[in-house]
């Protein structure tokens, strides 16, 4: 009897083993069916991050009313900029101060080719001799420019102008650097598409390029 007994107690015993072996794999199965789950969503968000979005905290006032100071904006990497575009771009001649970051943002004006003037003191710009009316991204009062100017964009270069005018140190004030104020279509990072934080100013952000619809190409261009 205490042979069948131990017998009894051994099969008991390797059956609780055997179902408890049982539990641990069917938990360890369940556990690896979320892996793909959890982690192909991660790797997915990575490569976005990495590939096509980048996010960009806004340092400075130059572009309001647009976007405001400590704004969050997202731009898209793979995005050819066009005429009226809000741009992030690496800094392209020392235009920031020191410990202020590498990237700016402005509105792209003009492309490879195009000539832009203005006569300064509220007059408004001219592209390839067109007169252009920015007031669907210059709030009421902000002139084009007080600065009188004009330049023809190199090939692979771009204008760029900030929508606050008067506060913004763009192109313009940057003539007398290597690159004349002209910013390498290179160093662009994206082209900004939203804002995402803070939450009461998630809005998209508009190029406007029906400001820009009767510029002739600069091959074509007025005088």
């Amino acid at each position: 009897m205490a042979g069948k007994h131990s017998n009894v107690t051994r099969t008991v015993r390797d059956n609780e083993s055997s179902t408890r072996n049982d539990e641990t794999s069917s938990a360890i199965s369940e556990l690896l069916s979320w892996v793909p789950w959890i982690v192909v969503p991660i790797v997915v968000v990575a490569l976005v991050r990495v590939l096509l979005l980048g996010t960009y905290v806004i340092p400075s006032g130059s572009m309001l009313d647009t976007i405001q100071l400590e704004d969050r904006v997202a731009a898209v990497k793979v995005m050819k900029p066009q005429r009226g575009d809000i741009v992030v771009f690496k800094d392209p001649d020392h235009w920031l101060t020191s410990g202020k970051g590498k990237y700016l943002i402005k509105r792209v004006i003009g492309l490879p080719g195009d000539t832009i003037s203005c006569e300064g003191a509220g007059a408004p710009l001219k592209i390839n001799g067109v007169t252009i009316d920015e007031s669907a991204y210059l709030k009421t009062g902000v002139n084009p420019s007080d600065q009188a100017f004009s330049v023809t964009i190199s090939e692979g270069m771009m204008w760029v102008m900030g929508d606050n005018r008067s506060g913004s140190a763009d192109s313009r004030a940057h003539q007398s650097d290597a690159h004349g104020g002209q910013v390498p279509l290179s160093n662009v990072e994206g082209v900004a598409v939203f804002t995402f934080w803070p939450a009461n100013r998630i809005h998209v952000l508009n190029g406007h390029h029906e400001v820009f619809d009767s510029v002739p190409a600069a091959s074509t261009s007025t005088h």
